[in-house]
Formats: C-alpha cells, structure tokens, sequence
C-alpha cells in the first residue's frame, strides 16, 4: 500500500535524529552515575546527612527518570516499525489510523526531549523565582500583573509543577503591583528563563469608563533557586535591610508583626524581598540565599553583557522594551518579538498555555549561540 510505504520513509526519517537525542543525553555516563550513586547509597551512615542524602535521591532520580524517557522513546519508534510491517505481512488498511496515531505520538515525543537537550546551561535544571513588576499604566498594569501571576501558576499546574508565593504587594484599586513566586519542579528554571523582560498588554480597559483601547506593561524577572552553597561572602556593611508587615488581598492574611524581609545589596542595587514565611527570621534567611544566588550568577560572568542578560536587561519598564505582546484588541494575537513565533488564542496562553513560545525561545537561543 502506497500510505505504507509513505509511513515507512517517514519513519527513517527520523533513525538520524532518535540517535542525536540520545547522543545529546550522554545515556552512558548518566548510567555510570547511577550506578555510582546506588553504591554510596549503600554505605553505612549514608541517611547521618539528611541534606547530602536527599541530595544524591534528587540525583538518582532525575537521573533514572531520563534514561526511562529516551528508552519510552525508542519503544514508540519500535512500536511504529512493527505496525507498518504487520501492515505489509497482512494488507490490512484498518491499520493506517492506528500507524498514524502511533507515528504523531512518537514524533511528539521525540520533540519534546529535543527540546530538554537544549536545557543544558549550569542552572538549568533548578527551581526558579519569578519575579513581576507593574509598569506604565498604572491600575491595568497592575491588573497585567495579576493576570500574568495567574499565567504562570496555569502553566506550573500542567506541568506538574509546584508554586510557592515569596512576596506580593497589592495594587491599590485592583490587581498586584508586585510579586515573587517560586515555582519547584525539573528544569523549572531552564524553561522559564525566555520569560525574562517586558510584557506588553493591549485591550478594552475595564477600568476606563469610557471603553479606550488601553497598553499596559510588566517586567518579568527569573532566577534561578540555587540549592547548594555558592561560597559567596556578603559584607554586612554592604547590605540595607528593611522590615515590614506582610500584605494580603483586602486586609486577609495580614501578619500583624513586622516579619517581612527586604535586603538592598548597596553595591549592585539588587533588591530581594520575602514575607511567607513564619518568622523574620526565616524570611532573612531565604532572601539571603536569593541574594547570594544574584550576586553567584554575577560574578560567574567576565561581561557586563552577560550581567545584564543575568539580570533581565534591566530597562524602564514601557514602551519599545517589551519581548512579548499580547493583544486584544482589536484582533486576538500574541507574538513573541524576538523569535516572532506567534499565536491567536490569547485566552489560551493566559490561561497557562506559553510552551509554544518557551520551545521557540530554546530554539532560537541554541542557534544564537551557534552562530
């Protein structure tokens, strides 16, 4: 049959790039590790470090649960291989709907690691802190805030992702002007980090009685939450640090001490704020450990380029700044400006929907540091 032989090349197509994927994982080495990891884990006292020990569990198990995944993989490429050949043996046509389904499911996947090979960067695999702004526009942008807070904690849901809230400040009409949210999961920071820069709303204000089309803006921060210590020393002198009440939405959750935690680094004027934890104390700590990953990532660079891309090119936070619009009215679209991938749904991607432009990202960044 004619579509047999159509599925059968189609599927050599891709014997190449299967092989590149696991190339690109270093399966063999991966393996090793494993290995390796399995026989400390063995040794006596290994649980006396509960840290450590949690530690090399994370390893093993990202480690194991990538080597499953490229050999899930190759068994959906042999799945499709057997399917056309029963198709040959028996001349049977009811198989091509099931051959089709297979061969989209294979090249999904295939996709999809492709694109986790591209995750590579030091930090890549750790948690991210997220960090939004409001900018020109006064209460939409606010409003913009909360809507993209809503976005990304949609997105962390479908990927099974957890979101922590590590600071917020309230609009004063509606919305966020500011806030903070970690988001736990594999490789939370490598995708995140296309998200880094300007967001540029245009709508039908519902704030504006008068119906005006209205451009708001918000400026997305992304770090990544470094686990181990970065060996970074922080001079006491160097540092502001001010306290304040926690803030909640229409006075609720309003911790009536002053527990909150906002640490200036002087030197570099990098502000970390944290107010969800129980006590002052422990807010201190995690905005320490947010600040020596600012000031680890900083000092790793030799440009002040490579300073700037860490911390978000920072510019004003408005016109001709922005890396992404999204635009409803008067038509439904939202374009990426710097890989000009674009989509029409804006319902969609605000409601979590944004791996098309987080896949568009990785791709264009590998290429820009090939070329």
């Amino acid at each position: 049959m004619v579509e047999l032989d159509q599925y059968k090349y189609t599927l050599s197509t891709y014997e190449k790039p299967l092989k590149e994927v696991g190339d690109s994982l270093d399966l063999a080495n991966k393996l090793k590790r494993v290995q390796e990891i399995e026989q400390i884990m063995e040794e006596p006292g290994f649980w006396d470090d509960t840290n450590k020990a949690q530690g090399y569990m994370k390893e093993i198990k990202n480690l194991k649960d990538a080597i499953e995944e490229f050999e899930h993989l190759k068994v959906r490429y042999e799945d499709v291989q057997t399917l056309i050949q029963i198709g040959y043996e028996e001349n049977d046509e009811s198989l091509i709907d099931e051959i089709d389904e297979a061969m989209n499911l294979f090249i999904k996947d295939l996709e999809e690691m492709k694109l986790k090979t591209l995750l590579s960067d030091e930090y890549d695999k750790y948690n991210a802190i997220l960090t939004l702004h409001a900018g020109a526009g006064g209460t939409e942008s606010c409003d913009w805030a909360n809507m993209l807070f809503r976005m990304y904690q949609r997105w962390a849901d479908k990927r099974g992702f957890t979101t922590e809230v590590l600071d917020f400040l309230d609009g004063e009409e509606a919305g966020l002007k500011s806030v903070t949210l970690q988001i736990n999961g594999m490789n939370a920071y490598g995708y995140l980090k296309s998200e880094r820069g300007v967001h540029r709303l245009v709508r039908i204000s519902p704030f504006n009685a008068a119906g005006k089309r209205q451009t708001s803006f918000v400026s997305c921060d992304v770090m990544p939450d470094i686990e181990e210590d970065t060996g970074i020393e922080i001079n006491e002198d160097d540092l502001r640090i001010d306290t304040y009440r926690s803030s909640g939405a229409g006075g609720q959750h309003v911790n009536k001490t002053s527990s909150a935690i906002r640490i200036t680094h002087i030197p570099t004027n990098i502000v970390v704020q944290c107010q969800n934890e129980r006590s002052q104390l422990q807010n201190k700590d995690k905005a320490m450990k947010m600040l020596k990953a600012k000031l680890y990532l900083l000092k790793q660079q030799e440009t002040q380029e490579k300073i700037s891309g860490i911390r978000g090119e920072v510019k004003e936070i408005g016109w001709g700044n922005q890396i992404r619009s999204y635009v409803m009215q008067p038509y439904t679209m939202v374009k990426d400006h710097r890989t000009n991938e674009e989509v029409g749904n804006v319902t969609g991607v605000l409601d979590g929907s944004i791996d098309p432009f987080i896949n568009a990202y990785l791709k264009w960044n590998a290429q820009s540091k090939n070329n």
